[in-house]
């Protein structure tokens, strides 16, 4: 399969790596785009990975209304105020403003559901007379998995992102800082549905 400038072009547009990169890319992939792609988004994931540690102090607040009924603010920060002032990071705070809207979650990631409320759903699900006539480890490995599914749906980065459900919240915000260079996380949110009090 031959390399053309068209994919070239389109592989640079899709990953935010210079036109070289896309072509050795390409090369490497004996013209196959999706290959190439797939290598590319691996690269730039491993790069996202390790600005993750970075300070994360600007950005935006975002808001979206659905239909008057539902409300959300959320703040997505990145590293300088540069990269806040770019049509792609607003964009992304805006498709993480209506992903919050349309699935609710109540937590931004893993480390902020609290403790009490993790042992609270790990005792119910230990409790269950399913469970009673299987072997302890066994029961363990049932329960952490129930656990895990649990709050997956209720942790923003764990779901799976509204406009592209192949990949999470995490999976779409990753390849956001590998294409803007930056680390970029999720500060809050807050969301607020007409004749719901939470």
């Amino acid at each position: 399969m031959g390399v053309t400038i068209d994919d070239i072009k389109k592989l640079k547009e899709l990953t935010g790596v210079g036109l070289t990169d896309a072509k050795v890319a390409l090369v490497e992939a004996d013209g196959d785009f999706d290959k190439a792609l797939e290598a590319m988004r691996k690269k730039g994931l491993t790069k996202a990975e390790k600005k993750g540690d970075r300070e994360a102090r600007a950005g935006v607040i975002d808001s979206y209304v659905h239909d008057g009924r539902i409300g959300v603010l959320v703040e997505l920060n990145c590293e300088t105020e540069f990269v806040a002032k770019l049509d792609e990071f607003k964009q992304l705070a805006h498709e993480i403003a209506m992903q919050i809207a349309a699935m609710s979650p109540q937590f931004v990631n893993q480390t902020d559901i609290p403790s009490e409320e993790v042992t609270r759903v790990r005792s119910e699900a230990a409790a269950s007379d399913a469970l009673k006539s299987k072997p302890a480890d066994m029961v363990e490995k049932i329960v952490d998995g129930q656990v895990k599914k649990h709050f997956v749906e209720k942790v923003l980065l764990s779901q799976g992102y509204i406009l592209d459900d192949s990949k999470t919240v995490e999976q779409h915000i990753k390849e956001s800082i590998a294409k803007l260079g930056e680390n970029i996380i999720v500060g809050q949110f807050k969301r607020i549905e007409l004749g719901v009090n939470e």
